[in-house]
């Protein structure tokens, strides 16, 4: 389906203008219609019935008059054809029995900023019955628009197995608007359903590549070589894929995404204290790695102090002695408690 856009329509205001001119005329020609009959002259006849038929559809071409807001497209058919698309602000006119047509109207997305329809109470009160009617198509138009802004798509948080078969919950945003409006409206049956459903599907099969934490042996580029990506440390790269994957399963409903982001990451509630006593575990053991890195530097130099001063002259013994109580001193969780040796060393 080809989108078709309709620039030369924007003559809203001197239609509605030349219509009530003519309602204007009909009320006249109606009164002097009237007056000319009464005293019996066939000039009344000829102004009494066009005024009369006039008001009674002259109302007919105000359904053609259409109002369109910045970044706002309206898509029309007249009898089930499609005969194009209103897109940019300003008063058009059209065939009166065109209809606008937007099957996702009534869906509202979390966080979306779909066009806003409440403003139809419509002049108040209306004391016209034709001005009625013509308010009532009007604001059924009013609900057909197609917002084009950039929008936000947030759905609710996803339960996923990860690589490793570790259950996460995940979020995302995603920043989408429509660019083909035909495409939107006549390839798929509800343009937003359909986005919110591809999201979803899209989010799972990205995430699903990938682990929680980086982990050995994992490919998560499927160039067959292990690498270090991961839904923690790689937010940036997951995200770049879920949007394309979104991207391309869109594509046919006229919808471009501009931006996918995580909101939320963290493992299942089931799990969550399990893997937080392992991420601390591998923090002490880090932690430990690196005291006793530094302990046993600390000793190799005290040594290797002590024998190029010749301070002291230690045979293996005492240096292993001396090894094992700096050791224990550095390596300690609490501080060292010395006992002096008051008598001979040997």
């Amino acid at each position: 389906m080809e989108e078709k856009i309709l620039n030369t329509k924007k003559n809203g205001m001197p239609v509605m203008l030349l219509c009530i001119l003519l309602y204007v005329a009909a009320i006249l020609g109606i009164v002097f219609g009237g007056i000319n009959l009464d005293k019996g002259r066939m000039i009344g006849l000829a102004l009494f019935i066009p005024g009369i038929v006039w008001v009674a559809l002259g109302w007919i071409p105000f359904c053609g008059l259409k109002v369109l807001k910045p970044q706002e497209a309206l898509v029309l058919t007249l009898f089930g054809k499609y005969i194009g698309t209103l897109k940019g602000e300003g008063f058009y006119f059209v065939n009166p029995f065109c209809t606008g047509i937007n099957p996702a109207a009534a869906t509202k997305l979390s966080q979306s900023g779909d066009v806003d329809n409440s403003q139809n109470n419509l002049l108040g009160v209306l004391t016209n019955a034709n001005s009625a009617n013509a308010a009532a198509v009007q604001a059924a138009e009013n609900g057909k628009k197609i917002s084009l802004k950039i929008m936000t798509l947030s759905n609710s948080r996803q339960k996923i197995n990860d690589c490793l078969g570790n259950p996460i919950e995940i979020g995302i945003a995603v920043m989408w608007r429509v660019v083909d409006t035909a495409k939107a409206v006549f390839n798929v049956d509800n343009y937003k359903e359909y986005l919110s459903l591809q999201c979803d599907t899209a989010l799972r099969n990205i995430v699903r590549i990938y682990p929680y934490d980086v982990a050995p042996g994992v490919d998560t580029t499927g160039d067959g070589i292990a690498d270090e990506g991961s839904l923690r440390g790689s937010s940036e790269t997951v995200a770049m894929r879920i949007r394309d994957e979104i991207q391309s399963k869109v594509e046919t409903a006229g919808i471009e995404i501009l931006e996918a982001r995580i909101t939320y990451l963290a493992y299942a509630p089931e799990i969550a204290a399990v893997m937080l006593q392992r991420q601390q575990a591998s923090a002490i053991i880090d932690a430990r790695k690196m005291i006793v890195d530094g302990a046993v530097g600390m000793v190799e130099m005290a040594l290797d102090r002590l024998s190029e001063r010749g301070t002291v002259q230690l045979d293996e013994e005492r240096k292993a002695a001396m090894v094992s109580n700096l050791l224990v001193v550095l390596c300690g969780n609490k501080d060292a408690q010395p006992v002096v040796n008051s008598g001979s060393l040997y």
